[in-house]
C-alpha cells in the first residue's frame, strides 16, 4: 500500500477515527468486549439495555433457494402515450400519480428529468423513433398459486396490454390481466399453463415487527433475480400515494423495476410488495415502502374473485380531529375523522349524518384519524349496514349506516367571489358578501394572523361558523362574538376551497 503524505492535522483525525472503528468493533465482536464497557460506568449513569446472546447476521443463502423459483420478472408493452402518461419505463410511478407537492412527486419527477436530460436507452424518449410506437417496462412480480397467479403492482402493468413473466430459469410466458387496483397499486396476473406446477410462495400471517430481517428479491434495473437484505425500518408509513396508505419501510436495497416484487421474512413468507422508493436520485439510499401483506391478501382475493375491489363506501369528505378542533368541539381526545362535507345522494347522507359531526367509531371499533376510516370502511363489502359511533353538539351518539358501493369517480361542486369588505379581526380575515348567499367570501387574509397559518387564502369560501351556516360577514362576526362569550379557545369554521371542504379551528388573539 502507498504510503501517505499528511499533515499533522489530517493524522490526528485519521488516528481519531481508527479509534472509534476500533471501539465499535470491539463492542460488536462478543459479549465479553461489551460487559468490559459497560462495567466500568460510573454509578451516575444509568444501566444501559443488555442483550445476553451477541447478534449474529443471518445466512440468507438457504432462504433464498426456497423462494427464488417463485419471484419473476414483468415485461409489459404499451402504446407510448399510454405508458408516458402512468409509467415512466423503468418499473416505479410517473410523479403525475402522486399528490402535487408531495415528496414522492418531487422526487421521481427529479429522476425522470435526469433520464431525459441523459438521453440513450434509459430515458423515455428513447421510444420515440421507434417503428411500433411501442413501450417496454419492466417490473418485478411472484407467483402465489401452483397455477399460474401472479401479483405484482398496478403501475408496472396500467396502460399495457402484452404481459410477459420470465421465471428465475429464464422461461418466458405469456400472461393477462386478471384485475388491478390503483388504489393499493396492486395487480393480478395469470400464466395458463396447465403442463406445469409453479413454484409459489404464500404471505406471512400476523403482525411485522420493526427490526426483524427481510429480504427482498426483485428485477432492477432489469438484473432478473436480484437479491438484497435488510431490516424493517418503520410501519404505517404514509407516502401520500393515497387514502389507503399503510406501507412498511425497509432499508433492503431497492431500486427501478423492483416494483411489484416481494419482501420475505425469514420464514420465506411475503410480509410486503415492493412499491416506492425515497431517493432524490432515483436509486436506493436505503428507504423503501412496502404494500403490507394483510392489505395484499384482501385485495387480491377480490381482484380474484371479482376482477376489481368491490369497497364500501360511506359518501363523505373527511378530514383529521386536530388539538384545536377537538378543543373547539368539546372532545378529549383528537381522534376520530371529522365530516367536511356528506356527499349528495350518499350512505351517510340518507343515514343523517351531517358536515360537523366526528366520527370515533365504526361498529364499536376506534377510529384514530381520518385515513383509519377510510381503510375500515372500504374494509366492509357493499350492502353491509355498520353502526358508526359519533360526536354531534356535545354528545356521543350513534348512527346506522348502509354501505354503497365506492364509485368510480365523486364530483362535487364549487362556489365563488366578492363585494364590500368588513373585518373580522381576531382571525386575521377581511371578508366579502357572496353573490348567491350561499357563504361569506374571504377577500383578505392577514398573513401573520391566524388564518393564515390555517392555510385560508383570499377567494375560499366560509360556510357556517361555530357550527351555524353563514350568508353574510356579520353572520361570522356575530357567531365569533357568541364563541368568546361561551369561552371558547378557538372558533370551527366550515370554508370551501375550490372543490373542497374542510374545517378550521381557528384560535382567538393570533391576529
Amino acid at each position: 500500500m502507498p504510503e501517505l503524505n499528511t499533515s499533522p492535522k489530517t493524522a490526528r483525525r485519521i488516528r481519531s477515527r481508527v479509534l472509534l472503528g476500533t471501539a465499535l468493533a470491539a463492542v460488536i465482536v462478543g459479549g465479553v468486549a461489551g460487559e468490559a464497557v459497560l462495567g466500568n460506568r460510573t454509578p451516575a449513569y444509568a444501566d444501559a439495555v443488555r442483550i445476553q446472546a451477541p447478534a449474529v447476521i443471518p445466512d440468507f443463502a438457504d432462504l433464498v433457494d426456497k423462494v427464488k423459483p417463485a419471484v419473476v420478472s414483468v415485461r409489459v408493452k404499451a402504446d407510448i402515450a399510454d405508458a408516458s402518461d402512468e409509467d415512466s419505463g423503468n418499473g416505479f410511478p410517473n410523479p403525475g400519480q402522486f399528490p402535487p407537492g408531495s415528496p414522492m412527486e418531487r422526487f421521481f419527477k427529479q429522476f425522470q428529468d435526469q433520464q431525459n436530460g441523459q438521453g440513450g436507452q434509459n430515458g423515455p424518449n428513447r421510444w420515440k423513433n421507434s417503428p411500433s410506437h411501442k413501450a417496454v417496462g419492466l417490473g418485478s412480480g411472484f407467483f402465489i398459486s401452483e397455477d399460474g397467479y401472479v401479483v405484482t403492482n398496478n403501475h408496472v402493468v396500467d396502460g399495457s396490454t402484452d404481459f410477459t413473466v420470465t421465471d428465475a430459469a429464464g422461461k418466458e410466458y405469456t400472461a393477462r390481466l386478471i384485475g388491478k387496483d390503483p388504489k393499493t397499486d396492486l395487480a393480478l396476473l395469470k400464466v395458463d399453463d396447465s403442463s406445469q406446477k409453479f413454484t409459489f410462495v404464500e404471505f406471512a400471517p400476523g403482525e411485522v415487527r420493526v427490526g426483524q430481517w427481510v429480504v427482498a428479491v426483485g428485477n432492477p434495473f432489469g438484473l432478473g433475480g436480484t437479491v438484497t437484505a435488510g431490516i424493517v425500518s418503520a410501519l404505517g408509513r404514509d407516502i401520500g400515494s393515497s387514502s389507503y396508505d399503510d406501507f412498511i419501510q425497509i432499508d433492503a436495497s431497492v431500486n427501478k423495476g423492483n416494483s411489484g416484487g416481494p419482501t420475505f421474512n425469514m420464514n420465506g413468507q411475503v410480509i410486503g410488495i415492493n412499491t416506492a422508493i425515497y431517493s432524490p436520485s432515483g436509486g436506493s439510499v436505503g428507504i423503501a415502502f412496502d404494500i403490507p401483506a394483510a392489505t395484499a391478501q384482501r385485495v387480491i382475493a377480490d381482484l380474484k374473485e371479482h376482477g376489481e375491489v368491490v369497497r364500501g363506501w360511506l359518501g363523505v369528505q373527511i378530514q383529521p380531529v386536530t388539538k384545536d378542533i377537538a378543543d373547539s368541539l368539546k372532545l378529549a381526545d383528537a381522534k376520530g375523522a371529522l365530516v367536511a362535507e356528506p356527499q349528495d345522494g350518499s350512505p351517510a347522507t340518507l343515514a343523517g349524518i351531517k358536515s360537523g359531526d366526528a366520527i370515533l367509531t365504526v361498529d364499536g371499533k376506534k377510529i384514530d384519524d381520518a385515513r383509519n376510516l377510510s381503510q375500515v370502511i372500504g374494509g366492509y363489502a357493499p350492502g353491509a349496514t355498520v353502526k358508526l359511533g359519533i360526536w354531534r353538539d356535545g354528545k356521543d351518539q350513534t348512527v346506522e349506516v348502509k354501505l354503497g358501493k365506492m364509485p368510480v369517480e365523486q364530483k362535487v361542486a364549487a362556489a365563488q367571489e366578492d363585494v364590500k369588505p368588513s373585518s373580522v379581526a381576531d382571525l386575521g380575515l377581511a371578508l366579502s358578501a357572496s353573490p348567491d348567499d350561499k357563504g361569506v367570501v374571504v377577500s383578505d387574509v392577514d398573513p401573520n394572523g391566524a388564518a393564515a397559518e390555517q392555510g385560508i387564502q383570499a377567494g375560499d369560501i366560509i360556510l357556517a361558523v361555530g357550527g351555524s351556516e353563514v350568508s353574510r360577514p356579520g353572520d361570522v362576526e356575530r357567531e365569533v362574538v357568541d364563541a368568546k362569550k361561551a369561552g371558547m379557545k378557538a372558533v370551527l369554521i366550515r370554508i370551501k376551497s375550490g372543490d373542497q371542504t374542510r374545517f378550521v379551528a381557528l384560535p382567538f388573539g393570533k391576529a
